[in-house]
């Protein structure tokens, strides 16, 4: 598809600064919508510690100049240069801290044009609000330049959106695109059934509820004001229509770039490798305490941010109660291993999970050091048709080796949590690891690991990047209750790694009709849409059970049916949705 528009002005709060999924949204597609158009500008917020690590700066073309020139007389500081990443797109942070006295009239503008409350507001609504200030006299500046130059702005959720507001009345293309709406969000994080409520509910009276109105007014002006609405999946338009009172012109769906992700053979070695990494973890953390074949363990995962309901963690943790349950009752040999990857704030690894380590590294150097030994050993008694047992380890040997394993062992059960917690005793997910019965006893066969930090790849236990932590996993899980989108079942799928999805994401629904709802699928729609909780905690248990006693062939067909599936969520394909949507708003202001 041919975009129409001369200039694309791509607006976000997440533009060289990352917060959430639309900065995976924005960057992984950069590079190829800088193709569509002539000219293609990012614009995001300037926080320098930030800025000195994403953009390379330099020296802004003739017709920015005198633009930032005026925009500087007015207290904006926009700085020029290039997003280091992939496509290495054109970028324009604005620096709005000498505008932030303007506040109050500015918010005073926006309750006297469209009734925006923003009165008990704090500073997370009004820096934003600022900023799409001064993103506004910017687009305002480059607009009057070149009159005869078609262009296109797109806004990216009410943060950025309020810019568009005051551009109302200019022949300017807007497009505002919603990828969760705040109040859905707040009412399905309280616990209340959001998709039972829509039909019935006030948005209004459950804002002020919710307390989260100054955002709710913001962005449903934004969806009733911007000459094209978008939505970034099915469900979220199902929401938004009933909860901003527009229906979504166009759906947006989310992509990634499936050529940066490794191929099924390069998966192959990369998922063996980081499984070893993963294997040695488990190794400290259980075999301190007791007996358990590590190989034989399948892992599972889950990686989000803290909503424990949003995020389908609650439904997840009493699923793998019942599994637990289950194979003991079967008296299954199976072991599953789920980890949590969910951050929240910490207070340093627990001291037994370092000992435990710097133990297991001893015992695991000392027999490498001796390995060479060893190997001649037994290469002597298969030559001399000896016991293979004997003489393989001298006396020496096996007494220091002894004392190691005596130090390396311990009492109790192994921890469910890998940090100290401000409050272990009322956390939210080990509370439902204890009432659900996943206590990492010896008897249990599903062990659960809550591993409450960010995967940088040195965290001192797991020392594993996102990415690769995912692709040492068997199954990733991410049955989330409010997810617009869901991005994370789509990298595991695009990792080589079956997932599990929720018919309440967008991704999960994008997908289901792909689906050939058969065994050899690679990606599974966990049902949860007007279901109740007891049926959808039946049915997870039950797609958890059945992939546990999948043998390794038809995990193999499921990795590869996971990457096929991954490439229709490429946004080679999905970047037509977002030219259409651009076309469509320059056809209304013409």
């Amino acid at each position: 598809m041919k975009a129409a528009g001369d200039v694309l002005l791509e607006v976000s709060w997440e533009v060289c600064n990352k917060v959430g999924g639309i900065y995976t949204v924005i960057s992984s597609k950069a590079a190829l919508t800088k193709q569509h158009y002539k000219e293609y500008y990012l614009i995001g917020p300037y926080f320098e510690d930030r800025a000195k690590v994403d953009l390379e700066e330099a020296e802004p073309p003739q017709p920015l100049k005198g633009i930032f020139e005026a925009l500087s007389r007015e207290g904006i500081a926009a700085h020029f240069g290039r997003w280091q990443i992939p496509g290495e797109p054109t970028t324009i942070l604005l620096e709005f801290r000498d505008i932030v006295n303007k506040k109050n009239g500015i918010k005073a503008g926006l309750w006297e044009q469209y009734r925006i409350d923003s009165y008990e507001a704090g500073w997370d609504f009004d820096e934003p609000v600022v900023w799409s200030f001064a993103v506004a006299r910017l687009i305002t500046l480059i607009s009057e330049a070149d009159p005869s130059k078609k262009i296109v702005t797109q806004f990216h959720e009410w943060l950025a959106g309020s810019a568009l507001l005051h551009l109302r009345g200019k022949k300017i293309a807007t497009i505002f695109t919603t990828h969760a709406t705040m109040l859905g969000r707040a009412i399905a994080g309280s616990g209340s059934p959001l998709y039972d409520m829509l039909d019935s509910m006030n948005p209004e009276e459950e804002a002020y509820r919710h307390r989260v109105q100054a955002k709710f007014f913001t962005e449903r002006a934004c969806a009733q004001n911007a000459t094209i609405f978008t939505t970034v999946s099915e469900i979220t338009a199902i929401e938004a229509e009933k909860i901003l009172g527009r229906k979504a012109d166009v759906l947006v769906l989310n992509g990634l770039d499936i050529n940066k992700f490794p191929t099924p053979e390069e998966a192959a070695v990369k998922h063996v490798t980081c499984r070893n990494r993963l294997r040695e973890y488990l190794a400290f953390h259980f075999l301190a305490h007791y007996a358990l074949d590590i190989k034989d363990v399948m892992l599972f995962f889950t990686v989000a941010r803290y909503e424990f309901r949003n995020k389908g963690i609650d439904v997840f943790i009493e699923s793998l109660g019942k599994l637990n349950q289950r194979l003991i009752a079967e008296k299954s040999e199976k072991a599953i291993a789920a980890f949590f990857w969910v951050p929240l704030e910490t207070h340093g690894i627990k001291m037994e999970l370092l000992e435990n380590k710097n133990h297991f590294r001893h015992i695991k150097h000392y027999i490498q050091g001796n390995a060479e030994q060893i190997l001649q050993n037994i290469t002597n008694n298969l030559m001399s048709n000896m016991d293979l047992s004997r003489n393989i380890f001298s006396k020496e040997f096996v007494q220091s080796l002894r004392k190691d394993i005596i130090n390396f062992k311990r009492s109790g059960n192994p921890a469910l949590v890998t940090h100290h917690l401000n409050d272990e005793e009322h956390d939210p997910i080990l509370s439902a690891f204890r009432f659900h019965g996943l206590l990492n006893r010896e008897s249990d066969r599903v062990k659960v690991i809550l591993h409450p930090v960010y995967l940088n790849g040195n965290d001192g236990l797991v020392d594993l990047a996102y990415y690769d932590a995912m692709a040492g996993c068997h199954l990733g899980v991410f049955s989330s209750y409010y997810e617009p989108w869901g991005y994370t079942p789509l990298e595991a799928a695009a990792l080589n790694v079956p997932a599990i999805a929720s018919d309440l994401s967008g991704f999960g629904r994008f997908i289901d009709p792909k689906l050939a709802h058969d065994m050899n699928d690679g990606i599974f729609v966990h049902k949860r849409y007007r279901q109740s909780y007891e049926q959808q905690v039946a049915q997870l248990s039950e797609l958890l059970y059945a992939f546990s006693k999948r043998d390794k062939h038809l995990r193999a067909k499921n990795k590869l049916n996971a990457k096929e599936l991954a490439t229709l969520a490429d946004w080679k394909e999905l970047i037509a949705n977002y030219i259409t949507a651009h076309n469509l708003a320059l056809d209304r202001v013409s």
